[in-house]
């Protein structure tokens, strides 16, 4: 493990991803990834007395089947990086306080798969634990009753808002090789724009991606068309508009085949969510379970995640204060298992 330019870390041969898994809410389930879930629920409260305790337990059951895909117990988990978006990450908190394992409360906003991804590769490539598990979660009814308005309302949604995707995804970073290598990651910088608006979160992320997706390109010396493809985490359809449009400025070419957002892709059109999903359960559930398995089906050999998160809070909102956003960012290389 090195450290390559201003903030990128390159792994050698030292990180990979032995197993992963992912669980989601109805709604995307019904959408057009709804088969690569490893688990579809039908009841948003999964049985508990509240939605903030439905999340915790959506947490805990995408763990178990993440380590039961790998055949390991729960006290072989070296360590569990997790975040979600509720206040004091109270669903990854709580679940890690019954899971009983080494925990690590991770927050990047809806960048928090991939901030866990890349502090995981990092303690294992280290030596500083014999695993990590990355996880993160997001919850429809959790993040409406938190950031915007009570459900009961019913209050309009502008077309520039995006919904916030009921899921979560694991996935467990291992020295011993597989077929998915966690080759670099890249440390991302807060950038602020001066974006109020929360509806319009696509807006304030899209700098803060191109800051990272660029910075990552200059540490690495490498170009754009050496991934086959650059996968965002939740802009939404106008948010990877703006991305396209700043890379084409600085590139003079046509972006349009190699970005791939999951929030855009979550839901068909016929779902009604306006500019696509969001929140932490968005790039986590669809990497732990689509694109996991396009890179081990062979049809991706090298990809790079680039997730994005909006530093804000219900307070600073409330304060008048502008919405900084930040990218993590890491790459991944489909390998041939010895």
């Amino acid at each position: 493990m090195n450290r390559r330019g201003d903030r990128t870390v390159v792994f050698e041969n030292e990180a990979y991803i032995s197993s992963s898994a992912s669980i989601a809410g109805k709604k995307e389930g019904d959408g057009p990834l709804g088969n690569s879930f490893d688990e579809i629920v039908k009841d948003d409260l999964l049985g508990t007395e509240s939605w903030e305790k439905a999340e915790s337990e959506l947490v805990k059951r995408t763990i178990y089947r993440c380590i039961e895909k790998r055949g390991i117990e729960l006290e072989d988990v070296g360590v569990l990086l997790a975040g979600d978006l509720n206040a004091q990450i109270i669903s990854s908190g709580f679940a890690a306080r019954d899971l009983g394992v080494p925990f690590l409360g991770m927050y990047g906003a809806c960048s928090t798969m991939i901030e866990s991804l890349l502090t995981g590769a990092v303690f294992v490539a280290s030596g500083a634990s014999q695993n990590a598990l990355a996880c993160a979660s997001s919850h429809f009814c959790t993040a409406e009753r938190q950031f915007r308005t009570p459900l009961e309302l019913g209050t309009q949604r502008p077309p520039s808002a995006q919904w916030t995707a009921t899921a979560a995804g694991a996935c467990l970073i291992e020295h011993e090789k597989t077929e998915i290598e966690i080759t670099s990651g890249t440390i991302g910088r807060v950038i602020d724009l001066k974006i109020k608006d929360a509806s319009h979160m696509g807006a304030a992320m899209a700098p803060a991606v191109t800051d990272t997706l660029f910075g990552h390109l200059d540490d690495m010396k490498t170009e754009l068309s050496s991934y086959d493809k650059i996968i965002t985490g939740d802009l939404g359809i106008y948010g990877l508009d703006i991305l396209k449009e700043l890379v084409k400025r600085k590139y003079k070419m046509n972006t349009d085949e190699l970005f791939y957002d999951c929030g855009a892709n979550l839901y068909s059109k016929q779902q009604d969510v306006h500019a696509g999903g969001s929140g932490c359960g968005c790039i986590a559930g669809v990497l732990s379970g689509y694109i996991i398995d396009l890179l081990r089906k062979n049809e991706y050999q090298k990809v790079l995640l680039l997730g994005s998160g909006a530093m804000m809070s219900v307070t600073s909102s409330l304060q008048g204060e502008s919405i900084p956003s930040i990218s993590y960012a890491i790459s991944l290389e489909r390998c041939e298992n010895d």
